[in-house]
């Protein structure tokens, strides 16, 4: 038992700064399920140790990831705060059948171009599944910064694809975490849904 904990807390000492990922990561999906406004400086102190994460292990698409969901984050916060009618709080809504069109092309787009960079410019070894995982993680960060309840369904997608992926390069905490956000992406989207329904918010949202 001595040895084990000897050898857990080796692990951990290792991959401290996998650690502090998970812990923000799981604690920023949790408060966004909770439709927290605190879920976005959680999530950009979570980026900036995945820049560090995604880039030493070669997953440089997601690495450079980030740095767009800092961005989009800083909108998102605002537009919580701020995007809703006469500059007031934001509700959640759903998104329009053009919308949801709209999202899966630039997802398609995103996939295809981020796949030409990697296959070209960087060593990747996934780049197919990075470029992918990438285009879906890109595109529900942004639906989620303006309230769309369909925002989860490009989290869970893109979280099944990426736990073989982080498995395949050995982040296994990470790998872990990503299941938590599953089960956690699943709650959000149930529990989105039931706020449209109580608030009668459920309008057509445009791209």
């Amino acid at each position: 038992m001595h040895l084990m904990w000897i050898e857990i807390l080796g692990f951990l000492a290792r991959n401290w700064q996998e650690l502090i990922g998970f812990v923000t990561g799981a604690l920023c999906v949790w408060l966004l399920v909770r439709q927290n406004i605190w879920n976005w400086p959680v999530g950009i102190t979570n980026n900036i140790f995945y820049v560090i994460i995604f880039y030493n292990s070669g997953l440089f698409a997601d690495a450079g990831l980030q740095f767009v969901y800092i961005a989009i984050s800083i909108y998102g916060w605002w537009n919580w705060l701020h995007g809703g009618q006469n500059h007031s709080a934001l509700t959640v809504n759903r998104a329009s059948f053009a919308g949801m069109l709209g999202y899966l092309g630039i997802t398609a787009t995103a996939t295809a171009v981020l796949y030409w960079l990697l296959h070209r410019y960087t060593p990747s070894t996934v780049p197919l599944a990075d470029g992918l995982t990438t285009a879906l993680f890109l595109t529900a960060q942004y639906i989620m910064s303006r309230k769309v309840v369909e925002n989860w369904w490009f989290w869970i997608v893109g979280d099944v694809l990426v736990i073989g992926l982080y498995i395949y390069k050995h982040l296994y905490l990470t790998s872990v975490l990503y299941a938590v956000f599953l089960v956690m992406c699943i709650m959000g989207l149930r529990e989105w849904q039931r706020a449209t329904r109580k608030t009668g918010a459920a309008t057509a949202s445009a791209l």
